[in-house]
């Protein structure tokens, strides 16, 4: 994309009360409270001091307390998560009776009580942070431990005592629970179709796993984005999204092949993207990762969230994606 161009079309737009420029609206909003399993499309979602509410709150371990992710258990993707849809409501408390609900291909359901256990684990490790989590329980270890064949428990993040923070270089002050390092990852439609267009097979959406899915904007150009209003809240492009393998998984059969990061090294990788930069061989960009500046502003309190259909306003940009953080 050309620098020039991607300027102007990130400064195209209405302009709000704020001076920021309507770029795009939010077309879908993803959570996916267990690491590496199946996500949940909601209307709105309440922000929170990690990130969207309840999203990575959970993750699979292993014997030793180690994440489990579907780069090395891609089944984790047929594992399909529910929460009551009065979850994502501003002012909502779990009760006893609320529950996450666990279901996967020829196992019973699994529920887990919302209302936080008190046993305690210590040693879950989520690739560099390593602390204490609340254990789920024996009958969520067995859930797991028969569905991946090998032992399993579940654990919830144990925000009592422990703080992950996102790395000080992109987003200092920040915290999250067990994403891979960010509380959002925004992605645009004009970004998905265009790479569809390439591929002998289109892709899905949730191949990438965004929290934030916008539309109305030319292709990539959230990778200029350094500074956005959507609703009340305002969010900082702080790396661009390097893409792992779990894109090339299959969502729906948990089969791997080569695309589309075979394709996106074509276009998306840090050689094409930042020519005359020092080069990250093998990495290849396809999004954009966010902190909110209400996290770390005292805003959290005030309970915001945002919606389908709210306009997203950008407010700093850079000219190209050469300029980007990486």
């Amino acid at each position: 994309m050309d620098g020039a161009t991607g300027a102007m079309d990130a400064g195209a737009g209405a302009m709000d009360a704020g001076a920021g420029v309507s770029a795009a609206t939010v077309k879908s909003i993803f959570v996916y409270p267990i690491k590496s399993c199946g996500g949940i499309s909601l209307p709105q979602a309440p922000i929170s001091p990690t990130g969207f509410r309840y999203d990575r709150e959970w993750v699979v371990v292993n014997s030793k307390g180690r994440a489990y992710t579907q780069r090395t258990e891609p089944k984790l993707a047929l594992v399909a998560v529910e929460l009551p849809i009065e979850a994502f409501s501003l002012d909502w408390e779990p009760n006893h009776l609320s529950c996450l609900v666990i279901t996967a291909p020829s196992m019973d359901a699994l529920k887990i009580p919302l209302a936080k256990s008190v046993e305690i684990v210590n040693g879950v490790s989520v690739w560099e942070w390593t602390g204490s989590a609340v254990d789920e329980g024996d009958l969520a270890a067995q859930w797991f431990s028969n569905y991946l064949g090998k032992p399993s428990r579940l654990v919830r993040f144990h925000d009592a005592s422990e703080v992950r923070i996102v790395d000080p270089k992109y987003g200092n002050g920040y915290k999250v629970m067990f994403p891979d390092g960010y509380p959002f990852l925004l992605l645009s439609q004009g970004s998905l179709d265009s790479l569809n267009t390439l591929l002998k097979e289109p892709v899905p959406v949730n191949r990438f796993r965004p929290n934030i899915l916008v539309d109305g904007c030319e292709p990539f150009i959230e990778d200029l984005w350094t500074e956005i209003k959507i609703s009340q809240s305002t969010f900082q492009g702080v790396k661009l999204c390097s893409r792992c393998k779990v894109p090339t998984i299959n969502q729906e059969t948990t089969e791997a092949g080569s695309e589309p990061t075979e394709t996106l090294i074509t276009f998306r990788s840090d050689e094409v993207l930042r020519p005359n930069k020092k080069h990250q061989k093998g990495k290849v960009y396809f999004g954009q990762n966010l902190v909110c500046l209400d996290s770390i502003n005292g805003e959290e309190g005030k309970r915001k969230s945002i919606k389908l259909g709210d306009s997203v306003f950008v407010l700093k940009s850079v000219t190209s994606a050469a300029d980007a953080a990486v």
